[in-house]
């Protein structure tokens, strides 16, 4: 994201946080995993500020926006503006992330037998709702149909051609290296596990958002699924009973890169963000830099 020089310590992948806090540089040795890290979070979005701004969207001719890029959207601001949010633990350290990159699962096809794939995206922290549209749509599009493949499916294809024994080598052996930093750009690449935010789109499916795991391979901090719409009776500030709808995203995030009260502060923004979905359509003012 910036243009500082690489020094000794730092990952392609990732700057070492020399000036963090002591007492977060032990904590990956004591919880060494992402899933000794896991805290869950569960939000409320009301869907009446989006579905209106996707109204005026459509009747304006930008017909290909939903709110899959509205979420994505806040979360890359989101991410501009918490750096923290952005880094990963690796061989017991903090890193930066040096770039916004979002993985999600799509269907080929929707139906039972269609397989899934998932894309990885690289954004800028100055991108807006439009840019977001249309890198998403660019990529779905091109992930369409039983027959595309892309770098990520041809390279598990070509893993899974290899006896199990030499599969399970071919995994911890890419563990062993990117624990280190010296895991190949190319695999990292490929790899929807190397990321800033997984995201799963549950609603597409008709279902309920779920609490989806980390994964110890990889560096992603945190995991996103949000559901299907639903509908919920609240009383107003008027003590009137009033119906809403909403849908509930859940997230699961490795403690280890922030403290409470910067994930908070930055949920608060991301709510936010998603209430007024038309402070997306610019870009922000400045991008916050994590710290040295």
């Amino acid at each position: 994201m910036s243009n500082r020089k690489r020094r000794f310590g730092d990952r392609y992948d990732g700057r070492l946080l020399r000036t963090i806090d002591p007492f977060f540089k032990i904590i990956p040795y004591i919880m060494a995993t992402r899933v000794d890290a896991q805290n869950f979070f569960e939000e409320k979005i009301p869907l009446e500020p989006i579905e209106a701004y996707l109204r005026e969207k459509r009747q304006s001719g930008i017909k290909n926006i939903g709110f899959l890029h509205v979420v994505m959207a806040a979360m890359i601001r989101t991410l501009s503006q918490k750096p923290q949010l952005n880094r990963f633990i690796a061989g017991q350290k903090i890193y930066a992330r040096n770039e916004i990159l979002i993985s999600f699962a799509i269907k080929k096809e929707m139906n039972e037998d269609s397989p899934e794939t998932t894309i990885k995206l690289r954004f800028l922290p100055t991108d807006t709702i439009m840019d977001v549209v249309e890198k998403v749509n660019k990529a779905i599009e091109e992930n369409k149909g039983a027959q595309a493949q892309n770098d990520t499916d041809k390279t598990a294809r070509f893993i899974t051609m290899c006896p199990g024994f030499l599969i399970k080598f071919i995994v911890w052996f890419c563990k062993l290296l990117d624990y280190y930093g010296w895991m190949p750009k190319i695999l990292n690449e490929v790899s929807p596990f190397h990321t800033s935010i997984f995201v799963t789109d549950l609603g597409s499916l008709g279902i309920q958002s779920i609490y989806h795991h980390l994964y110890n391979f990889g560096t992603t901090s945190i995991f996103v699924a949000f559901g299907a719409k639903q509908r919920e009776r609240v009383l107003d500030k008027e003590g009137n009973i009033k119906e809403r709808k909403f849908i509930t995203v859940k997230i699961v995030v490795d403690e280890r890169i922030a403290d409470g009260y910067y994930f908070a502060s930055a949920f608060k923004l991301f709510r936010n963000l998603i209430s007024f979905p038309q402070k997306l359509e610019e870009p922000p003012e400045k991008v916050v830099e994590d710290i040295d």
